[in-house]
């Protein structure tokens, strides 16, 4: 992250940023305000990969005993996999 001179909250993260503005109120900081324009560039990042009718209905059932998403469960599976393999 590039470091702007006119950052009100003095973060030299998003990180800090964002937790500087978890605890203000922008009201307070009105004037020392300006306007700008920017234009952002959204790319999708989700990969999308099929499952098997019978294994989704599994992961269908297990999220619905674990009150998570099947997208969430899939992720963290993959991701413990991925670390095993590189274990």
């Amino acid at each position: 992250m590039r470091r702007y001179k006119g950052s009100i909250s003095k973060g030299k993260s998003y990180k800090e940023i964002g937790e500087f503005w978890d605890t203000q109120d922008l009201t307070e900081f009105w004037g020392q305000t300006k306007k700008t324009s920017f234009q952002v560039d959204i790319e999708s990042e989700v990969t999308y990969c099929s499952l098997d009718k019978r294994l989704a209905e599994k992961v269908q059932a297990i999220v619905q005993k674990q009150g998570v998403s099947a997208d969430t469960l899939i992720n963290l599976w993959v991701q413990e996999k991925i670390l095993q393999q590189n274990a």
